[in-house]
């Protein structure tokens, strides 16, 4: 694995691009995603404000956690608003439920990502590469990126 450029968060017409699904969940749409992204709604950690992003669902975990990952890595805003303010307000499709947001450990980061490879693996591979990461497309090479991301993981409060 070789890390060639970590991307930065995208601007301008690249940033309305990637925030398009947001507007379908705000217009009930959202269950047209089915259950491979949710709308993550949480907290500013500086404004305090109510902000929404819509993510990949990477994971399931057997509590009926979801999993999801930083693709823009450890800076980009929901993740690092996420560990000032873990409680959260998840949608997938049309179930809402309050969740904690939890960083995982960088091992289990691999595991995820391996799973992620192998159930969707052209994704995987454009996925890695537009994440800055070179692969060769073995479960090492998956492995070693994975240990790089940052992952969530949203456990459901009661």
């Amino acid at each position: 694995m070789e890390i060639a450029d970590r991307p930065q968060p995208p601007t301008g017409a690249a940033r309305l691009l990637f925030r398009a699904p947001v507007h379908l969940y705000r217009w009930g749409l959202g269950p047209l995603l089915g259950g491979r992204f949710l709308l993550l709604n949480h907290v500013g950690r500086t404004s305090g404000r109510r902000r929404r992003t819509v993510l990949e669902v990477v994971d399931r975990t057997p509590g009926g956690a979801y999993v999801v990952c930083s693709g823009f890595g450890p800076r980009a805003d929901w993740y690092r608003n996420v560990l000032a303010h873990p409680r959260v307000l998840v949608q997938v499709g049309a179930r809402r439920f309050a969740a904690e947001a939890e960083p995982p450990a960088a091992d289990e980061g691999a595991g995820f990502f391996v799973g992620y490879a192998r159930r969707h693996p052209r994704a995987a591979v454009r996925l890695a590469r537009m994440m800055g990461f070179v692969l060769d497309g073995s479960e090492e090479d998956f492995r070693a990126a994975g240990r790089e991301l940052p992952f969530v993981r949203l456990h459901p409060r009661a």
